[in-house]
Order: C-alpha cells, then sequence, then structure tokens
C-alpha cells in the first residue's frame, strides 16, 4: 500500500486548509486511515482516524471541533479538513494506514504499517 499525502502549505492563524491522502489500494473496507503529526522539536502525535467500514471517526482532544475527516471512495482519498488553524498546529503531518487494527490501537502510531511521506503545514501568528 502505498500513501500519498498532500495539501500543506502556509497559511495565517484562522485560516483552513485541507489535506489529502491517496491511497494505492483496491479495497479499503478493513483499513483505517489516520492522520499524524509531527512538530520542530516533538514526537509524532495522534491527529484524526477515519474507520473505511463504517464512516467512525476519532479526533485528538487538541483538533476536535476544528478538524474534520472524511473519504471519497471514489478517489481512494482521505480528507483532513483543518479550520481555525493556529500557530501550534504547524508540523508535518502524515497520513497512516493499516488494515488489522483494533479500536484500542487506533491513537498509537507503532500499529500503523503504511505510511505517506508527510506535508507541511505552517501556520503564522
Amino acid at each position: 500500500v502505498q500513501l500519498q499525502a498532500s495539501g500543506g502549505g502556509l497559511v495565517q492563524a484562522g485560516d483552513s486548509l485541507r489535506l489529502s491522502c491517496t491511497a494505492s489500494v483496491r479495497t479499503f473496507s478493513r483499513f483505517i486511515m489516520a492522520w499524524f503529526r509531527q512538530a520542530p522539536g516533538k514526537e509524532r502525535e495522534f491527529v484524526a482516524a477515519y474507520k473505511w467500514n463504517d464512516g467512525y471517526t476519532y479526533y485528538a482532544d487538541s483538533v476536535k471541533g476544528r478538524f474534520t475527516t472524511s473519504r471519497d471512495s471514489a478517489k481512494n482519498t482521505v480528507y483532513l479538513q483543518m479550520n481555525n488553524l493556529k500557530p501550534e498546529d504547524t508540523a508535518v503531518y502524515y497520513c497512516a494506514a493499516d488494515s488489522t487494527l483494533i479500536s484500542s490501537s487506533i491513537r498509537y502510531e507503532g500499529a500503523y504499517d503504511y505510511w505517506g511521506q508527510g506535508t507541511l503545514v505552517t501556520v503564522s501568528s
């Protein structure tokens, strides 16, 4: 499975940005697609996840209410819509995928087998 993330850029605080993650897999039904981010000098952290089979979503507390993850089945793509961006959202954002996760592991980066290359989001104050 190959993941291609895109959509990062430089924005101002309060702006919106949408990230995309396109996957090269035919059958998504068992996959969980997730977003993680890594800020300079910090460890990578969970942001959001989308369960393909039922559309259930998960969010980190720091982004709940501002970020939304969704999918376009026809394009094999998952999106991360980021609204009301803050300087502390500045990070490299990665998409990840796995087909064998249990719900309790969704927030742990070590549980994902497949990763995209990352896309940089910079939010200026």
